[in-house]
């Protein structure tokens, strides 16, 4: 049953034409990793390597994600990655508010499909458009709240890391936050079967 909501979630993403960024995507990029993950991470689109490859973060980002999964002992096989929107927004641009709305239900069906337990919002668009528009990343990142049983948590982006090292020690700081409430969860609460 849950291998054929996924191919209802990935037919209704490929045949999206609900904003005009289908008109120019390569791929449609829905996301990737464990699809029963107790911990989902939600960037705000897809770049250029993700729409060729049809994979998100795949790019240089993707690979600083992955260091900073690893550096708290977390990968793919533990979590789940998404984005706010399924198609990249030209020259990579933030998602206009119309193209978030028309995406905002897939993401909102992978969180019915995977049921984690955290909430990682990656970046300042992906914390606007699931914890609060007026959320400012600089002030708030970091901070736990908790809504309808998600444990909802924002971060610097990757790509915001590599622009500004500066932003590189409260991110690890924040990856080292996500680890301890995953370990308090799953320790506490067991694994999903």
């Amino acid at each position: 049953m849950a291998q054929r909501s996924w191919e209802i979630l990935e037919s209704a993403c490929y045949s999206c034409k609900k904003c005009r960024l289908w008109e120019m995507r390569t791929h449609v990029v829905i996301g990737k990793g464990n699809r029963n993950a107790d911990i989902l991470f939600v960037g705000e689109g897809p770049g250029e390597q993700e729409d060729l490859q049809g994979e998100p973060f795949v790019g240089p980002a993707g690979k600083l994600l992955d260091k900073m999964l690893a550096s708290v002992g977390l990968s793919l096989e533990q979590a789940y990655i998404a984005n706010v929107v399924k198609c990249r927004p030209p020259g990579n641009r933030d998602p206009h508010d119309d193209e978030k709305e028309a995406c905002l239900n897939y993401l909102r069906y992978q969180l019915l499909l995977i049921r984690p337990k955290i909430i990682v919002c990656l970046g300042r668009v992906a914390a606007q458009s699931i914890i609060s528009p007026t959320f400012r990343i600089t002030k708030e990142r970091g901070q736990w709240i908790e809504r309808k049983g998600y444990h909802i948590i924002a971060t610097y982006h990757p790509s915001a890391l590599l622009r500004d090292e500066t932003k590189k020690r409260p991110a690890w700081e924040d990856m080292k936050t996500i680890r301890a409430k995953w370990d308090e969860i799953t320790t506490n609460g067991g694994q999903k079967e």
